[in-house]
């Protein structure tokens, strides 16, 4: 069986800094193992454009996979190739073989009719469990799919996808969503799909400093995505039209600059010229942890503040915390806010912690993710 997974980690010093990835992705390499008498894995990692570089090698996941696996993992010296092929189908070779980097071909990238073939020539079933890969159109995602007869979805691929179905088209009522990061520009199209569906809007972050300037407050030196602001005010606009109540911040955790020496000092509705917001004050907390902990279901993306910096980051932690105490279906999607839930300890009592990233933010916007629609396409 061929298993696409997304094991693009980060490393440090040559080795795997964070296995989240490589976790979640062991439930369906332990099932696809214990059926087939070859399980291929492969992943890309990191922007390599089609050249064999040693810092972009998959050899530090590999030790990690074997020892999760507890297994032998050999690690292919390519993706595709008569040597590669020798080694799948040898005998004496591990059950599990881990493909060298993918996007060591250019083919990858492309969607190269050839490359997507030769990927397709080492297994007989396909399946992805790499829902973070989902909004490419790659060969090792789309272009090698049609070429199965057999082919389907992996554990944590159904996972994501069940949640935010679900979210988006029959969610748990009430149903808030819970937005934060540096950007408008990331998530406008999340933002115009969510407002219509959800029962409440609470945005903070970086990201609420576009929205309040729109509203004419004031916001000092904060971040602030100047030619966004008319947006910003659309999207309010928009939800008053829907009668959603959208929530910004009412006091804020400032400073001078990120790395000043003086203490944080809290302000309300207007920042002075020479502070910048960088956290959600105490009100804007017991706000926001009061609306959470009415909802029935809680999306949330982004940190509410720099929650790298301890003393920039009470209000994310008090949300994450919040999200525990309830009844409430709880989804977490974005690299940030997954570290964010970790640093706070929440994690395991997060219902679904989304690996998806651009895919997740994409399935939001309503649009039809290129891996999805091929494993949904005709036989």
């Amino acid at each position: 069986m061929f298993v696409r997974v997304d094991f693009n980690v980060p490393l440090r010093d040559g080795k795997v800094s964070e296995t989240h990835r490589i976790e979640a992705a062991l439930p369906t390499l332990r099932r696809v193992s214990a059926q087939a008498k070859k399980t291929i894995v492969a992943s890309h990692l990191g922007r390599p454009g089609g050249k064999r570089l040693t810092e972009s090698s998959l050899a530090p996941v590999r030790d990690i996979l074997s020892r999760l696996l507890a297994t032998p993992v050999l690690l292919a010296p390519d993706c595709i190739g008569v040597e590669v092929e020798a080694l799948v189908h040898d005998p004496r070779q591990p059950g599990v073989i881990l493909l060298e980097n993918l996007r060591f071909h250019r083919g990858e990238e492309d969607n190269d009719p050839d490359f997507a073939q030769a990927l397709a020539s080492l297994a007989e079933v396909y399946v992805n469990d790499a829902f973070g890969t989902a909004h490419r159109a790659h060969a090792s995602t789309a272009g090698m799919v049609k070429f199965f007869r057999e082919k389907g979805a992996g554990f944590l691929f159904k996972k994501e996808v069940d949640y935010l179905s679900r979210l988006l088209s029959a969610p748990e009522r009430p149903l808030v969503a819970l937005l934060g990061g540096a950007k408008v520009s990331d998530k406008i199209g999340v933002l115009r799909n969510l407002i219509p569906k959800v029962d409440g809007l609470l945005i903070g972050g970086a990201l609420a400093y576009t929205f309040l300037k729109a509203k004419g407050i004031s916001v000092g030196k904060s971040l602030v995505e100047e030619d966004h602001v008319p947006l910003a005010a659309e999207l309010i606009a928009q939800a008053e039209r829907l009668e959603v109540p959208l929530l910004l911040p009412v006091d804020h955790v400032t400073a001078q600059g990120v790395q000043g020496d003086q203490g944080p000092v809290i302000v309300e509705d207007s920042i002075p010229l020479d502070r910048m917001g960088l956290d959600i004050g105490p009100k804007t907390v017991i706000q926001f942890t009061q609306e959470v902990g009415k909802a029935k279901m809680v999306l949330w993306n982004g940190p509410l503040g720099m929650f790298e910096v301890e003393r920039f980051s009470h209000g994310t932690r008090a949300v994450a915390l919040a999200l525990t105490r309830g009844n409430a279906i709880s989804i977490i999607a974005g690299g940030d806010t997954v570290a964010a839930a970790h640093e706070a300890g929440v994690e395991e009592r997060i219902s679904h912690l989304s690996t998806g990233g651009g895919a997740t933010l994409e399935f939001l916007e309503g649009k039809k993710l290129p891996g999805v629609a091929a494993l949904e396409g005709p036989d």
